[in-house]
């Protein structure tokens, strides 16, 4: 084996130990739950369907594959809630995510942003309907409550939203939970 040979192997054991490294400090972060700070809900982490997603003035857009023109964008759409949802003596924010990857869909997430002394700190986010009306967020007797319109089991997606749906979340720990009413 020659010197460049050499040098091209060390070059790729490095990219792959970096590479793992990455990856093993990604799956140890979200399963600690240890997201990144913000001074406010439009710029904190969430995670959306296992992944952290980081919010920049309400927005974060990444490729759908290596090297794709097509992007997952993730928004912050609003109807925010206030109140105190993990009884720390601070408010609050929940809120709705929009995520669209450049198909007809547009997925809409409830998500919430815990304020700490440091800063706000994202929850996981859950997944309340595609191309939903959203309505109203509001919190009530230490619930979220998101209400919306959605369309008819037996609907196609092409209909427009008509059926009126209340769900109900709340904190347990750091993570935003759905609760049966």
């Amino acid at each position: 084996m020659n010197k460049k040979q050499t040098l091209i192997l060390i070059a790729a054991a490095v990219v792959v130990i970096a590479s793992l490294a990455f990856v093993f400090y990604n799956i140890i972060k979200l399963n600690t739950g240890e997201l990144s700070l913000a001074a406010d809900p439009q710029n904190a982490s969430y995670i959306i369907d296992g992944k952290e997603v980081v919010l920049s003035n309400g927005m974060a857009e990444e490729e759908i594959a290596p090297g794709s023109a097509s992007k997952l964008i993730t928004r912050y759409f609003g109807n925010e809630a206030e109140g105190d949802f993990n009884d720390d003596g601070t408010k609050d924010t929940a809120f709705l995510l929009t995520q669209d990857g450049g198909g007809s869909g547009t997925f809409f997430y409830v998500a919430a942003a815990l304020k700490t002394e440091e800063g706000y700190k994202g929850t996981n986010a859950i997944f309340i309907g595609d191309r939903i009306a959203p309505q109203t967020t509001e919190f009530r007797n230490g619930e979220i409550i998101v209400n919306y319109a959605d369309r008819r089991a037996d609907e196609p997606m092409t209909a427009s939203p008509s059926v009126g749906v209340s769900k109900y979340f709340k904190i347990a720990g750091d993570r935003l939970v759905e609760i049966s009413q």
